[in-house]
């Protein structure tokens, strides 16, 4: 089961169940900013898997960085994150 900790405003409905893995070494912060009256932000260790629930327009920005300091690495839309259908968005993975 998911924890909410930031649940959506009731007006919102159709919601996703989406997932993320910090697949990487780094700390990463994980934001999801373009929802009206709504804002979610977590840290995501290296291997963490996390899942949340959103609206299928949201988008997740991945903050990656080191100590003091952050760029924005990518932004995956939410519904590429979904979990319980295959859904491809053509994203590539840059090794």
């Amino acid at each position: 089961m998911a924890q909410i900790l930031a649940p959506l405003p009731s007006e919102h409905s159709g919601q996703l169940l989406c997932s993320y893995v910090n697949a990487t070494n780094l700390i990463q912060v994980i934001r999801i900013t373009n929802i009206p009256n709504w804002y979610f932000e977590r840290v995501i260790f290296p291997g963490q898997h996390l899942l949340f629930q959103t609206l299928p327009n949201a988008q997740l920005e991945i903050h990656t960085g080191m100590m003091v300091s952050a760029i924005l690495s990518d932004k995956i839309p939410c519904n590429c994150l979904r979990i319980n259908e295959e859904i491809s968005c053509g994203i590539e993975v840059n090794d």
